[in-house]
Order: structure tokens, then sequence, then C-alpha cells
């Protein structure tokens, strides 16, 4: 072989290794035990400038063979099926192995929630990126260990952030754009402990289907002390749609909130019932101390508390039943009192189960009075969401829009992780999101406290 032919290959292979480094994705995913189906539903598409190589760290185990099951139903799936390269790494010491190897950037949380916040400060001591499914703590001292990873995070330019798909739900969008529109909403009304002004109520199912087929539960789901109080759980969403409607984009201290009442209670089930969502037969002994005398399980799993955020007072509550009426499904209500106009979101039977923004003027106010000022606003709207449009009511009016922006919840989870992929690319996320994430926490374990 001639040297000038050597060296025009050698050349030759240089860049065809350049190119290959050049077009290598910028993201590589870690999940890690995965022990919930939000930790698949990040993965239900394709993410772009993401590796379609994941590496999953887990023990063994049905929490394992559940999340690879929904993986694979995605890449086998008729339609716009996905093309995950899931490389499984299996065995007890998963969490060391993780470190150790770090063969990704980015960790994705779903799952148990005793040791989420753990796995959220070794990850970010590693060097890592985290994108954790709600919630982030679970305790107090989950909380103190969370502040210690975010501080971590800060030191090493490291972005950590929980998933919160319901900033992208278009009547929650809606809402908080009309009441935005002082001219036609007023100011946000200030409540009263007794009376709030911002309402969150959110009810959910033990058992109903997801990606098209029953949701399997771990058994561990109905342990609180794995699983996490109604309290701490959803109610993560609730105040965070309350900091980011009322107060958008503007930075909150941890002690800006104040818990003024805070209460749980139980959803109880029947063995037949825990069977039937875990498919496990035999209640395992440490939900034994949750059995009544009737041998029920007791499930800690709702909790409301109202608190007050610069003035506004805001009332959370999250309800856990355990299966949907027929066509039902997880329902949401919210209000948003201005002192000219209410947004409310109703999402029951009259409303097909499918969540609805209406606008009613408040008592005394003239709607002839407002309706300069709503076809303003909805030609504003328009402007980001063609085709919405509002439709007179007996108490003012709804808002409509079309179907194709109802993505749906299992879809949100994909928005969020592009959302988080974009702050990585750009270096940096809003400035409020951190201290806001921040307070967010330590307003719920406030109401944990007070709760007992």
């Amino acid at each position: 072989m001639s040297s000038k032919f050597l060296h025009h290959s050698v050349i030759a292979a240089c860049m065809a290794t350049a190119i290959i480094h050049a077009e290598a994705p910028a993201f590589r995913l870690i999940t890690l035990d995965p022990g919930h189906f939000h930790a698949a539903l990040v993965q239900k598409s394709m993410l772009p400038g993401v590796s379609p190589v994941v590496h999953v760290y887990a023990p063994e185990g049905p929490d394992l063979q559940l999340h690879m099951q929904r993986i694979d139903s995605f890449n086998s799936r008729k339609d716009n099926p996905t093309s995950w390269e899931s490389k499984v790494h299996a065995g007890r010491d998963f969490l060391e192995r993780m470190l150790a190897e770090k063969p990704g950037n980015i960790v994705v949380l779903a799952g148990n929630n005793r040791a989420k916040t753990r796995y959220i400060l070794e990850s970010v001591k590693a060097g890592l990126h985290v994108l954790s499914d709600k919630p982030m703590a679970s305790t107090p001292e989950d909380f103190k260990m969370l502040q210690e990873a975010y501080a971590i995070a800060a030191e090493k330019k490291l972005m950590l952030t929980d998933i919160m798909t319901e900033r992208h739900e278009i009547t929650t969008r809606l809402q908080k754009f009309f009441a935005q529109q002082t001219d036609f909403f007023g100011q946000i009304d200030p409540g009263t402990p007794d009376d709030p002004s911002v309402t969150k109520e959110s009810v959910h199912h033990f058992y109903k289907t997801v990606a098209g087929a029953p949701l399997q539960r771990p058994a561990w789901f109905y342990d609180t002390a794995q699983q996490g109080e109604g309290i701490v759980d959803v109610t993560t969403h609730l105040v965070d749609l309350v900091q980011w409607e009322v107060f958008p984009e503007k930075i909150l201290g941890l002690n800006d909130a104040k818990v003024l009442s805070a209460r749980t209670w139980n959803t109880t089930l029947t063995p037949a019932q825990f069977t039937r969502s875990t498919k496990v037969e035999v209640i395992p002994d440490y939900l034994k101390p949750y059995l009544n005398a009737d041998g029920n399980l007791e499930v800690a799993s709702n909790g409301e508390f109202v608190f007050k955020l610069h003035g506004i007072h805001a009332k959370i509550s999250v309800i856990w039943d355990y299966e949907a009426p027929a066509g039902g499904g997880d329902t949401h209500y919210s209000l948003m009192r201005g002192t000219q106009v209410a947004a409310i979101i109703r999402q029951g039977k009259e409303q097909g189960y499918k969540p609805m923004l209406y606008l009613e003027p408040r008592e005394g106010v003239d709607p002839a009075s407002l309706e300069q000022a709503l076809a303003a606003a909805v030609k504003k709207a328009v402007a980001t969401w063609p085709g919405v449009e509002v439709a007179r009511t007996d108490f003012g009016w709804v808002v409509n829009f079309p179907d194709s922006y109802r993505l749906g919840h299992e879809a949100h989870f994909s928005q969020v992780a592009t959302d988080f992929l974009g702050y990585l690319k750009k270096g940096e996320m809003p400035s409020w999101e951190v201290p806001n994430t921040l307070a967010k926490y330590r307003t719920i374990m406030d109401a944990y406290r007070m709760s007992r």
C-alpha cells in the first residue's frame, strides 16, 4: 500500500470518526430503580437529541419487569412506535454500579419514594442531571436532603427538577392566561381561610387504565412509608400550579407561604381490591399494620390544606377513590377568583369527564360590561392557541378549543422532558424554577407537620 493511499485512508477514517462524534446525541438517559409507570411515560415518544440507548439500573423484581414491558409496548405499538434500546443492569448493587459507571448524563427517577431523595442526592454528587417524578421529598428529613442536592447541583452547574406535567394541560394554561387579562378578570381576590380565592382539587383512582391497559400497582404503593402520604404526593402538582398561575415568574422564598390548616384521611380497600390492582394474592407483612378490624386496608392517601401566599388564600385537596365511574377517570377542579370574574375548571359528568374552563362574572358584575374586555382577551388567546373561542352559558362563558389541544396526561411527560432538554441546551432554567420548587416543598412539609 502506497504512503499516499495510506495517508488518504487515515484522513478518511478521522473524518468518519469526527462525523460520528459530531452526530452523537448530546443526552443519554439513565433510568434508576423504576417502580412507577411515570418512568416509562418519559419514553412514550422519542426525544430530540436523546440517544435511543437507555441504561436501566434496578433490583431484580416485578417493578423492573413491568417497566420493561411498558417500554417494549411503546416500541411494538402499531402507530408511531418508538425505537428505544434498553441496556438493563439488574442486581442488588444497582445504585453503586450506576454511580461508578455513569453511562449517561441524565438520571430519570420515578419509583419508590422512600429512596428517591437519596437517589437524587447521590446522582448530583456524581455529576449527573436529574429529571425526577414527584414528590422529590416525602418527609421533612427528605426536604433537608433535597436542599443539599440543590446546593450541590448549583455548585456543579447541574439541573435538577421535578416533572410538573400539569403546566402543559390546556385548560390550566388557558386559566392562567385569562387570569392575567386584568381588564377582564380584575385582580386576584385575596379570599379568606374559610373561603379561599384559589382552590385546586384532584381526584385520583387506584385502579385505572394507562397506555391502553389496566394499571398494575406495586404492592408498596399502598404503604405510605414508601409511597408517601397523600398530603405530600399529588399535592406537589397543585401547590406548583398555585405558584405558577397566581405568581407567574415571581421568585418565591422559603418562608413566603404560611399553612393555616391541614388534615389527612384514609381510603379503605378490600383485600380483593388490593389483589385486583396489584396482582398480589397475599397482603405483604409491611402492610398488615394498616389493616383495620375487618381486615381491610386503610391507606392515608387523602390530604387537604389551606395556606396563605403573599396575601392570597389557597386550598389544596387530594382525594383517592378506588375506581372511577364508567366513562370517567382522574378529575381536576380548579378555581381562580378575580375581583370581576372567576375562572373555573370543571371535569365532572356534565363535562363528559373532560376538563372545561368556565369564565363566570362575580356577583354584582354585569356580564355586558365585560364583553369588550373578553373579546380583546380572546383575540390575544387565539394568537397562541388558534381556534380558541368562547360561548355563552347560563352563568357566563365556556372556553372552547380544538380537541387537538387535549394531548392527555401521558403525552405531557414527553413535553416536560423536552422542556428540560431545552434548559440543558441553553445552560440554564428560568430564574424562578429552583427557588419556587424549594418553596413548594417547604409549604408541603409545613402542611405535613400540621396534619399531625
